[in-house]
């Protein structure tokens, strides 16, 4: 059933299109579709009886087939069958489907399809038959499911694994009712049928096998093997057509035997299913053995006796044997070398031994065993070879001196050797060229090796560590490392540390790069030298200080001479000297540390020897200098003493050379009074040093000593330095004393004067003193002679008035008058110089007080009656408020129905798009597209008023009570579940999927007005969050879940932001950034190498005509090892970088754009994650919501900017395929990076864009945490509990009486788990409206004429009809009853509102009992008045309630007696009370107030936003007209076309094949040699033909009379063999998907590139 040219099969019962010719369009078109629906479940019935067969257990019935695929389980049962390696029964998601019948779909179901799909791929079946894993879960195209089943069962029973498949096509009935229910299935996927009857050919064309021969090949085999005979057997065996492989002779035998033997078990199983099958629906197969199974059976014989072989060998240790075995094609062992015999020998043997110790006895090895023992071997003898190797090159490398080059080799893994470091290359390199010259020629040896760069290692980590300058890490170093350094003593490590430290500084220093071995063993040696000498130091410092102790200065002086001290500058004729000083030093340390016992260390003794030196020097030139100053003296020569003074030996002080005869006298006198003291003949002179030490002078040599001479006498004469600075001082005091007197002669001048001028001061300041004490009598003389003239002066002033007294007053009203007049014209001309300003500060003065007013009323907590009076004017109506309200009312009806219309006008484009897609392939009519075309049409035109007017008239909408009570029960119920989401949120996880969806997109959306304001927004939002809460805690177990599958609520917020909502904000963000993409011509980006390099070929091919020299299949690696592909690939890596930041860019800095919705559904994701998922961290987190925002909302549009509306295309026009592979590369790259996943496996060549990949992420990390962090719903909408107070307009809805009936009929289903507490409101609701009403009793009894036939039709368009639904609560009150509270409380503050508006006062009680006066009364009736006009004038559903106005007209005192009585009634209840004036309700009216601005601010809001939308919803529909206004001109060419007579359109397709010009048709047809076409490239073989036979072979290729199709004609040496259609668009789409070789009669392989090329060029002038 399965081949092109299968015979005529049976036709359905319904006939067919040609059956009656007298049939419409539209009836023809009708039956054709009931046979294309009966014919597809047909095929769901063969596909269901297979599946049973090889499954061995029970499907769902055939209409629900589909349906039970979805989760998978059957198609990975059917996986295990026919693949259990694979997939293992373990492996299948919910085996046993409890989950699913409980619970429903799972993501995780969607493993079984994946698994499915993998072990088809593993038993290679052909991929062009697969379908998508979405196909089966999500029912997007069932039809391809069951088609790959079909191929499956097909080439399974070509394999002999599963029976044939049965053909039932006509022999199975279905009802009339499931043949239009499939028939409404088929139309909801709206794909083309899969051909079924081409199964055949497309498997024909992949496994080219000459299936006859074959069949006949294996039935005698199977003959062969009945007979028992093994000769027959074997020649059976033997045929070439069984296509049997390593058949070997001697083993006939073991042949028969094993293949009769399963044979046998074959037919017993086969025994007990030959009741259940009819005998001509039987298998041969069934009951023979297959082509698969004998080759097993054979393979089977093959392996086990060479097994046998092998484990002989291995245990007669025979070499040769082992070889020859291990070599025997049945094993197909890989690697077997004969160099490694020996080593195979061994480990063999050396595994049966450790084998037979575990087992017990001699083991045999099977094939597994004996392959693993076998690559071990070729492994270690490998790694020998190349560690010898490795040395080779290790020692060239070190005789060349290049060091990077041996540490190359030295790091070389083969070598295995232990560690190196690179960096101490130079290091290796000379010592180990040092071992070499050493070792001689033969160069060093692997041990040798080994030894060395561990030792050289180590020292160079040993530098490492020396770099750090820590002690503690260099000391383990040297302790712990392989070093081997001698004579460490571990006394000593620190300052082997130390020291080894500061000698790695002076190599550094000097440039050396390491310290080598020899350096640190030198350094050890050096420490450990300096060590025995410092103990002995120690010793001859003990021995100087025993010397000190004695007391005998020649004991300290050989102390101090002895070697082992090392003491420097030690001058023996010092002793004495050096005993005083060390004694002294010995003094000053025992006091300074208390201890009596302290002795000097070494730096004391030889700072005091140093010490002692010095003073030798000074005190030889001090006592030389004093010498010479009283010879000098002596001489008597003024000059020369002062010089003699001056010598700084001397170190005297103060020295004048003015003083110099002074000095001299002084020093005369001196000497005389010293030599009166004693004897003058002395030769030596003592002086005292630092004031502790003697020395001693001789005058007649100039030598000292500080030891006392033998017979010393103190020659008097000579003045000692003390003596001699004395008179010099003293000399100097003086005359510095006259100079001082001299210099400083001004100074006592002033000093004088100072004191006369104090001398005269304080004469002055005595005198004052008088005066002041006599101060009282000099002012009294003074005021009276002051008084007597002013007192004089007054009486002249005086008499002068008194004589002109007329004059004075005459003069003085004059002056005052002038002055007043003056001033108040200045005032005057100010303020009108300054009218502007101070018309501003009036009203900066009242607009301040009028804002101190309202901040009081919305800040304070009990804002004072004064005040709310104020600002009680707002909560009237003005006319623009219900003009604003009739305006927002009718922009959300015809926003909404707009909505509608395009979705209704978007499906039915989408359906004419798939019908001439199928038009231009020939698949259907033209008269199918024109059919279509006027059904859209006749949607557009049709006059809905008029049906809904008719449904107001007759229907729901009657004036009759009992409709009325209906229509107010579905306002009640629509209501209900409008302000409570969690009805909605669980009844749309108890419908299957499919239904849910449909349910979400016009149910949901419809009942909130597709979110048009603020309300239904807020209203909306809330049920996303509380379904997508519900959803993660019922159906998510995983967090990647959401990710993998396809969750409800989140596929529903994604469809309602893009839609008339947020299509402006994804245009915004998007459309600059994507038509610079689309518009930048010399873009190109792909970066597969694959696709490059097949582009670049058929890019030389169809510009050269000629074939391509280079291989068409390519794997990637091949294909980037040419340069041009890599040229390409850079390209467009650094353009698609480029791309991605411009995309990038755009959306991270518009983060204030994205919908409100969106960003908090976000916030709502994350937290319900973060709280199912604790552990989860942030990045994964964000991962989810960078799926939502980015993946799930933004990539569509930029992958496929057209379908949604980002960029504006004409009608018709389209993107080219560059511009989409370009968008799409962008995509992927923008998709990996927020999700950031790297890429590697099969995008390897992409893995430079890693790090782009990450640096990406990171900024779309930052812009996902910000777009969650939104407040809430209340806050943004600023909805509270007062809303609903101030509102003119109850919500209304508009709903079509279709979604009424499906949503009345779903509550009622699933009530139960919806609300299960019975008292719930729903369940009050649901029982006042009953039962489900059908469409007729909604639209009103005689809607449609019951005679009329297309009455179901006619129902079902008209439950499409849509009424308007104004929601109310049931469960408020009536009105006008004042015994509920609420309305109570309303009412009263409507009339306190009406009071305090006319009557003032500061209190409500002061105000209430305040009588009116008349001029109030009257004020209070011309507002009544008013009002009522205005109310008159206000449309019927804005009008305020009959109960309001009938309180709103009573006269003032009766409002204000009804406010008592109220009051009375509330304070009872506990609401207000007496004690605080009533201010509860003066509160609640100062909330009504600032929620009526709010509300007006958010009106206007509102206003705009509507506008904006409907004005995109009319661009859109706009959009969609000229769409169809294109249809139609493209139907009536085509119907043009149809009509001319002797003509035909030329085609010139693009690359989806649309018709572009029209040229004559000439019948013309081309004749070419196989031979020809081959030189031209276009045939490249001929299967089975030599290629000298070509010549023999002709084509005839002529068009026929459909567009763009050809027929092919093959004749061999003149005689016709098979002819082909051909199809032009078919080619170009292979040439689209990169095919470049396709097969033409099955056996001729063709260059589609050249074909194409040969066909413009011949028919179409290209």
């Amino acid at each position: 059933m399965y081949h092109e040219e299968t015979a005529t099969l049976q036709k359905p019962r319904y006939g067919t299109i040609q059956d009656d010719e007298r049939l419409s369009a539209e009836e023809m078109d009708e039956r054709r579709r009931q046979n294309i629906a009966y014919e597809y479940l047909c095929h769901l019935e063969e596909a269901k009886r297979w599946m049973e067969a090889c499954l061995e257990e029970d499907l769902p019935p055939t209409t629900e087939l589909e349906e039970g695929l979805r989760n998978g389980v059957y198609l990975g049962k059917l996986a295990s069958f026919f693949a259990p390696k694979m997939v293992s029964e373990k492996r299948i998601y919910d085996r046993d489907q409890s989950r699913y019948k409980s619970k429903g779909l799972h993501f995780r179901h969607t493993d079984n399809t994946v698994q499915w799909l993998r072990a088809m791929e593993s038993v290679g079946l052909p991929k062009i038959f697969y379908p998508e894993t979405t196909d089966v879960y999500d029912r997007k195209n069932m039809p391809k499911v069951v088609y790959c089943i079909h191929a499956l069962s097909l080439y399974l029973y070509k394999l002999g694994i599963a029976p044939q498949i049965q053909d039932l096509l006509g022999k199975v009935t279905f009802t009339e009712e499931e043949i239009s229910n499939m028939r409404s299935e088929l139309d909801k996927y709206g794909i083309q049928m899969p051909a079924f009857s081409k199964i055949g050919g497309i498997l024909a064309s992949e496994l080219s096998v000459d299936e006859a021969a074959l069949h006949a090949a294996i039935i005698a085999i199977n003959e062969a093997i009945d007979k028992g005979q093994a000769p027959v057997t074997l020649g059976a065996l033997n045929n070439p057509n069984a296509m049997l492989r390593n058949i070997q002779e001697v083993l006939a035998q073991e042949y028969q035997d094993r293949l009769h033997h399963a044979k046998t078990r074959k037919e017993n199983q086969a025994s007990g299913r030959r009741a259940s099958v009819a005998t001509e629906e039987r298998d041969v197969y069934e009951e023979m053995l297959t082509q698969q199974e004998i080759q097993s059976g054979v393979d089977s014989v093959n392996i086990q006796v060479a097994l046998k072989a092998v484990n002989q060998a291995v245990q007669s240790q025979d070499e040769a044997a082992l070889l020859a075995a291990l070599k025997l094609q049945a094993l197909n062992l890989l690697g077997v070398q004969d160099s490694n015999g020996c080593w195979y020998l061994e480990h063999f043997n050396a595994y049966c031994q450790h084998k037979s110790k575990d087992g017990g006895r001699n083991a045999v090895l099977d094939k597994e065993e004996i392959q693993r023992v076998v690559n071990t071997c070729n492994d270690f003898a490998e790694a020998e070879k190349r560690k010898l190797e490795a040395v080779t090159r290790i020692n060239t490398a070190i005789r060349l001196g290049i060091a990077m080059d041996t540490v190359q080799e030295l790091m070389n893994p083969e070598a295995q050797l232990p560690i190196v470091y690179q960096t101490a290359a130079n290091l290796y390199q000379n010592e180990l060229f040092s071992l070499q010259l050493q070792g001689g020629r033969s160069g060093l040896g692997h041990e040798e090796l080994s030894v060395a760069v561990e030792m050289l290692s180590a020292v160079a980590v040993l530098n490492e560590v020396l770099d750090t300058k820590d002690p503690q890490a260099v000391i383990e170093q040297l302790t712990d490392s392989p070093l081997g350094f001698t004579n460490i003593d571990q006394d000593n490590l620190n300052r082997y540390a130390d020291m080894l430290i500061k000698d790695r500084a002076e190599t550094l220093a000097n440039g050396q790069e390491f310290l080598s071995w020899n350096d640190v063993q030198k350094c050890i040696d050096t420490v450990n030298i300096q060590v025995q000498e410092e103990h002995e130091r120690i010793i001859a410092i003990a021995e100087i200080n025993e010397a000190l102790n004695s007391g005998d200065h020649q004991q300290t002086l050989a102390a101090l001479l002895l070697p082992t001290a090392k003491l420097i500058g030690v001058n023996p004729a010092l002793s004495k000297h050096y005993h005083d000083v060390l004694q002294y030093t010995k003094q000053l340390l025992c006091e300074s540390s208390g201890d009596e016992s302290a002795v000097l260390w070494l730096d004391q003794i030889q700072e005091a020897i140093l010490t002692a030196n010095q003073d030798e020097e000074e005190a030889l030139a001090l006592a030389a200098a004093v010498a010479h100053i009283n010879r000098t003296v002596d001489e008597g020569d003024s000059q020369n003493t002062l010089q003699a003074l001056q010598a700084p030996s001397a170190g005297l002080r103060a020295v004048l050379p003015e003083c110099a005869d002074t000095y001299q006298t002084e020093l005369e006198h001196k000497q005389k009074d010293a030599a009166d003291k004693g004897s003058t003949e002395g030769l030596w002179v003592k002086h005292r040093i630092k004031d502790r030490y003697d020395y001693f002078y001789n005058l007649e040599t100039g030598q000292g000593t500080w030891e006392e001479p033998e017979g010393f006498e103190h020659n008097y004469s000579q003045l000692s330095k003390e003596d001699i600075q004395c008179v010099i001082s003293c000399a100097t005091a003086e005359y510095n004393r006259g100079q001082l007197w001299l210099a400083n002669e001004s100074f006592v001048t002033k000093l004088q004067a100072r004191i006369r001028g104090y001398l005269v001061r304080k004469k002055h300041a005595e005198r004052m003193e008088y005066l002041r004490r006599q101060e009282p009598h000099v002012v009294k003389l003074q005021a009276c002679w002051k008084g007597y003239k002013q007192r004089k002066i007054h009486q002249d002033r005086m008499n002068l008035l008194w004589k002109n007294v007329a004059s004075a007053v005459k003069i003085q009203s004059l002056v005052k008058m002038w002055k007043a007049k003056r001033q108040y014209n200045q005032r005057l001309q100010f303020f009108k110089d300054h009218e502007k300003e101070i018309v501003k500060i009036q009203a900066f003065l009242k607009a301040n007080k009028a804002r101190d007013d309202y901040r009081t009323l919305t800040g304070a907590k009990d804002p004072p009656l004064s005040v709310v009076r104020k600002f009680v004017h707002l909560l009237e109506q003005s006319p623009l408020d219900l003009e604003e309200e009739q305006e927002v009312t009718r922009l959300r009806e015809e926003v909404v129905t707009k909505i509608r219309s395009n979705q209704q006008m978007e499906k039915d484009l989408n359906l004419m798009d798939i019908k001439i897609g199928l038009l231009v392939k020939n698949r259907i009519s033209l008269q199918d597209v024109v059919s279509h075309n006027k059904k859209m049409k006749n949607k557009k035109n049709k006059a809905t008023k008029d049906d809904l007017s008719a449904g107001d008239r007759l229907g729901i909408k009657g004036l009759s009570k009992g409709k009325r009570r209906k229509l107010e029960a579905y306002q009640h119920l629509f209501y209900l579940l409008q302000t409570n989401p969690s009805y909605l949120a669980k009844l749309i996880f108890q419908m299957p999927q499919n239904k849910s969806t449909k349910f979400m997109d016009t149910v949901i959306f419809t009942l909130y007005n597709y979110a048009s304001n603020q309300r239904e927004e807020f209203l909306l939002l809330k049920l996303f969050k509380t379904a997508l809460e519900e959803e993660i805690n019922s159906k998510v177990d995983q967090i990647q879940d959401i990710v993998t599958g396809n969750p409800t609520v989140i596929k529903m917020v994604v469809s309602f932001n893009r839609g008339a909502r947020g299509h402006n904000t994804l245009r915004q963000l998007l459309a600059p950034v994507v038509k610079d993409i689309i518009d930048d011509r010399s873009l190109g980006i792909n970066t597969n190498p694959v696709d490059v390099y097949k582009a670049w070929v058929n890019q030389v091919e169809t510009a050269t005509g000629e074939a391509s020299k280079l291989p068409y299949e390519v794997t990637p690696e091949q294909a980037m090892s040419h340069e041009e592909v890599r040229n390409r690939l850079k390209a467009s890596s650094q353009g698609l970088r480029s791309a991605t930041d411009k995309v990038l860019n755009s959306i991270v800095s518009s983060l204030d754009n994205l919908p409100y919705g969106m960003r908090y559904i976000s916030k709502v994701l994350k937290n319900s994650l973060h709280e199912k998922f604790p552990d989860a961290s942030e990045d994964e987190l964000l991962k989810i919501v960078g799926n939502l925002l980015y993946y799930r909302y933004m990539n569509p549009a930029i992958v496929a900017p057209d379908g949604f509306d980002i960029i504006d295309m004409s009608a018709g026009g389209q993107l080219h395929q560059d511009q989409r592979r370009n968008l799409g590369s962008v995509a992927k790259m923008l998709q990996h990076a927020a999700a950031n996943k790297l890429f590697e496996g099969e995008n390897a060549h992409m893995t430079p864009m890693n790090t782009y990949i990450s640096e990406t992420y990171e900024k779309f990390r930052l812009f996902f945490q910000s777009a969650c962090d939104v407040p809430e719903p209340e806050e943004k909408f600023n909805i509270d509990e007062y809303s609903d107070m101030v509102t003119l307009s109850k919500p209304i809805i508009y709903i079509s009486i279709e979604e009424i009936i499906n949503t009345h009929s779903l509550l009622l289903e699933h009530l139960e788990a919806i609300s299960p507490d019975r008292n719930d409101l729903l369940h009050e609701l649901l029982q006042d409206l009953g039962d489900v009403p059908d469409v007729e009793a909604l639209l009103g009894e005689g809607a449609v004429d019951p005679n009329d036939p297309n009455r179901e039709n006619a129902l079902s368009q008209l439950a499409k009809t849509e009424i308007s639904l104004t929601l109310t609560s049931k469960f408020e009150l009536l009105e006008g009853d004042d015994k509920d509270l609420k309305t109570l409380v309303t009412k009263t503050k409507k009339l306190i509102v009406d009071v305090i508006r006319i009557q003032h006062g500061e209190t409500l009680p002061e105000i209430l009992e305040t009588p009116a006066s008349a001029s109030q009364e009257s004020e209070h009736t011309r507002i009544i008045e008013r009002r009522a006009v205005q109310d008159a004038q206000t449309p019927e559903g804005l009008k305020s309630s009959p109960a309001v106005l009938e309180d709103s007209q009573l006269p003032l005192e009766q409002k204000k007696r009804k406010i008592t009585r109220n009051l009375r009634n509330l304070e009872q209840a506990g609401l207000v009370t007496i004690s605080n004036k009533y201010q509860d309700l003066i509160n609640e009216i100062s909330k009504d107030i600032r929620y009526q601005r709010r509300y007006r601010q958010r009106r206007k809001a509102e206003l705009v936003k509507l506008q904006q939308t409907l004005t995109a919803l009319n661009s859109k529909t706009a959009f969609y007209q000229d769409q169809m206004n294109y249809y139609d001109t493209y139907i009536k060419t085509c119907l043009d076309n149809l009509n001319r007579k002797n003509s035909r359109r030329s085609i010139k397709l693009d690359g989806k094949g649309e018709e572009k010009g029209s040229k004559k048709w000439k019948s013309q047809s081309l004749k070419y040699t196989a031979a020809r076409l081959h030189e031209k490239g276009v045939i490249l073989e001929i299967e089975g033909l030599p290629t000298n036979q070509l010549k023999n072979v002709m084509f005839d290729i002529s068009p026929t009379e459909e567009v763009g199709d050809f027929e092919v004609k093959a004749k061999f040496m003149g005689v016709e063999m098979e002819k082909v259609q051909l199809h032009f668009q078919d080619l170009l789409q292979l040439q689209y998907e990169g095919v470049a070789v396709m097969k033409m009669f099955d056996k001729a392989k063709v260059n589609v590139n050249l074909l194409i090329f040969l066909l413009n060029k011949k028919f179409y002038g290209r």
